[in-house]
Parts: structure tokens; sequence; C-alpha cells
């Protein structure tokens, strides 16, 4: 992994941090930046994966226990996959959450090792000597009491899975590949794997300015009907439901507001007018999400086709400076609190040094950050429209939290995620807890 700036992790003094966070080594010194793999499981724990971008050795998953304060090693993603003899570009990375269903966590693996074509990281077509090219992600299972693991399907095309979500009812789950953005549809009852084709244009693997198109991320289901909805970075809504002939486009609703801003979704650099993480509210009967650049928070009601906009919920220096964060794709670290009121947002913040902003580049080619930001905790209750910015988040040392994309809002009063900090000088990404404010 090449090492970040080691400027970025300086101690600030400019501001006094509200929340502090605690780090914990996992133990894997390989550990690369991760985007959504964490999640709280009904035993209370917490699963998270840690990514790796090298040719040599998988993702590996790990659980951390409150109970005893204390991180284990899982698996290694590639052994889990039955790859660890394939002489293959391994499984570098879990890109999703992880669902539960009748005591077992469902999830999908991705590549981490990328090759550098016309100035982008894409999926490698020429493997480095000695090794075969990337075999293709996983759907897995991991049974929380057998501790067991089971290779559910392998994703056709040698593409690995960007994002998913689960069907709890049904049992299915359902995803979008890396790099051309297939739709993919797996009957765990049947065990059967649908591919329903490409969602939009040549997805990550199209030519910039022609065919290219930034991916969902995020995809939720209406439990009732048990349709699954996404949306592509032109701004539209498609949705799904096993058993019809094709996906749909919704007629009349889309994402395509000023408030989101203007976008050349034929271009990378940003999700386009895709929302960046989504949910649906079990009680509401609608879904809540957020638009990654914009910051603003909607209620979208998949039957009526509507979408209302509710607050703008980056951190207040960004609401007050009027300008995006410095993450180019927006931020993932996005969920419902276990009250099922609260929204839980890991976002950033503008830094001011002697009163004015630091500013970061003007536009980048991938999902990376444009500049330094802090990290904030921001809390939106629903019913009571109450939006509290808790503050900037930093390290018992004054280091601060970096490359943030993954939230898990514990049952012990405490929000979990996964953040660069240095260790043994060298910058890694493991998982950090901050005490939950509303606890």
């Amino acid at each position: 992994m090449n090492k970040p700036d080691l400027n970025l992790y300086a101690v600030d003094t400019s501001v006094k941090p509200t929340l502090e966070a605690k780090k914990y080594y996992s133990g894997f010194e390989r550990a690369h930046d991760t985007y959504n793999a964490i999640s709280c499981a009904s035993d209370g724990k917490i699963y998270y994966v840690l990514s790796s971008d090298s040719i040599e050795q998988g993702g590996q998953m790990f659980v951390y226990d409150p109970a005893t304060d204390t991180t284990e090693f899982l698996a290694d993603l590639t052994e889990v996959c039955g790859e660890q003899a394939a002489n293959a570009i391994p499984q570098g990375k879990s890109h999703v959450r992880f669902y539960e269903k009748d005591g077992k966590l469902y999830f999908a693996t991705h590549v981490g090792y990328y090759q550098l074509i016309d100035g982008m990281d894409r999926l490698p077509e020429v493997p480095p000597a000695g090794y075969n090219l990337y075999p293709g992600g996983h759907f897995l299972s991991y049974d929380l009491t057998t501790r067991k693991f089971e290779d559910l399907a392998l994703v056709p095309d040698g593409e690995g899975v960007v994002s998913m979500t689960m069907d709890r009812e049904r049992g299915h789950l359902f995803g979008i590949t890396w790099p051309y953005g297939n739709f993919i549809h797996y009957d765990i009852q049947q065990n059967k794997l649908n591919k329903l084709g490409p969602v939009s244009a040549k997805g990550e693997a199209g030519t910039p300015g022609d065919d290219f198109r930034s991916l969902c991320r995020s995809l939720f289901v209406d439990p009732q009907t048990g349709g699954v909805y996404f949306s592509t970075s032109k701004g539209d809504i498609l949705t799904y439901k096993p058993g019809d002939a094709a996906i749909q486009k919704l007629s009349g609703v889309d994402l395509r507001l000023d408030y989101f801003g203007q976008y050349d979704y034929t271009r990378p650099g940003s999700m386009g007018y895709n929302w960046r993480k989504i949910f649906w509210h079990p009680t509401e009967q609608v879904a809540y999400g957020v638009h990654g650049n914009s910051g603003y928070l909607f209620r979208f009601d998949p039957r009526e086709q509507k979408i209302e906009l509710v607050e703008r919920i980056t951190s207040e220096p960004s609401r007050k400076s009027g300008m995006f964060d410095q993450f180019s794709y927006g931020y993932l670290g996005f969920q419902l609190g276990p009250d099922q009121q609260t929204i839980y947002y890991l976002t950033g913040g503008p830094i001011y040094i002697d009163g004015k902003r630091l500013k970061g580049k003007a536009q980048i080619a991938k999902g990376a950050a444009k500049g330094l930001e802090n990290l904030h905790l921001v809390t939106y209750n629903i019913p009571h429209q109450e939006y509290i910015d808790h503050g900037p988040i930093f390290y018992e040392d004054g280091e601060r939290p970096t490359y943030v994309n993954a939230i898990a809002v514990g049952k012990d009063g405490h929000v979990y995620t996964l953040a660069r900090f240095e260790h043994n000088g060298k910058v890694i990404q493991d998982l950090i807890k901050i005490a939950d404010p509303l606890a």
C-alpha cells in the first residue's frame, strides 16, 4: 500500500475536539481503505472487513466483542472463497454491509488490486507474472453459532460486487457488479444466481465523456412488495422484483434536483445524481437517503413515487460555508440507529486556518478526498426534526480519523467505523469506536 502523506494525520490545534475515538489494531499490517463493510449483529458484536490492495494477500474479516474489548481474526476472504491455491488476484475487499437472517450474516466480496489504465483504477486485464485474472466476487454467509462460512455463488464474468442488499423476509440477495454495473440476484432457497444485465451504460468500465457511469453504492428493499430499488448517476431510479421480466425505471420520480447540484454524469470524480446511501424505515414505510456531494437528506416513497428534501445534514461548518465536502463521492457512514428514530451520519467538516477555509483540489478522477477535513458525527431525529452536529472527532493523541466511509451503531453505547491512522510508522485503516453522545 502506498503510504499517504503523514501531514494529513498531524495534530490539529485549531479545533477543540468534542468527541474522542479509540483506535484498535486488529493485526493486519496491509489494512487498506474499507467501504461499508461493518455491522452490528444480533449478538451485539461488531463484524468488519479490513481491505487489501495487495496482489499477495486478500482482505481479512474480524469481529470485535464489546464485552471483552478485544478483536478477533475470523477469516481470509480468498481462503473462504476456496481460491487460496488458484494463483489469482485475491478477494481484496468486501464493499457491502452484513445482512443477518436466521443466525447467519450475508455479504459479498470485491476486488482490491487494480490496474492503472488510461489514468484510472480499472479491473486488471493483464495479471502480474505468475498470477491469473480475478475470478469474480462471491456471495458468502457466516453462521454466528457454528462460526462456519459458506460460499454461496460466484459472480459471473470476473467482476466484483460493489453494492448489495438483502430481502430478509424472502431470502434474496441483490447486487451491482464492478466495473460494468450488471445487476445480479441470488435466491438462497433455490441456490440460483440470475444476471439481469447492465444498469447504467458501461458502468465504471466505460470511457469518460461517453459511456462511463459511476455506479450506485446502496440499494434498499421494500419488505412488503419484495421490490429492490437503486439509482443511476443520470438520476434515474430503477426497480426490480423477483419474477419480473426485466429491471424497470420509475417514470414519476427522479433525482435530478437543483439542490443536489449539476453534474456531467458521463465523467468520473463524483457520484453524479446517485444517492450515496439509503435505508428503508420500517415504521414509516419509506426510504431515507443522502445525496453524497450536496449532503441533503431526503425522504423517498417508492409507492407514491415521491421525493421530499428533509434537511442538509452535512456538518455545521459545512452548512455555514455553503460548500460541498472534500470527499468526492460523499460519505457512506449513514445509518438508522437502534431507536428506529435517529439517523447517524459520519461526515466531513472543513478546516479553518487563520480564519480561512482549507481548500482541496478542484476535481479528481475517482472517489477520494480532494483535501483534508475533520470528521464529524451528525445525528438527525426524524420525528422531532432535530439536527445535531456533535462536533469534530479526534484520536486521543490529537490525530484525526480520515477516509471514513462506514458505520455501525452498537448496542453498547458506541458508534463504530473504520478509519485511517498511523501504526508503527505506517498508515493503515482499522477499527475505531466513539462514545455515542445520545446513549
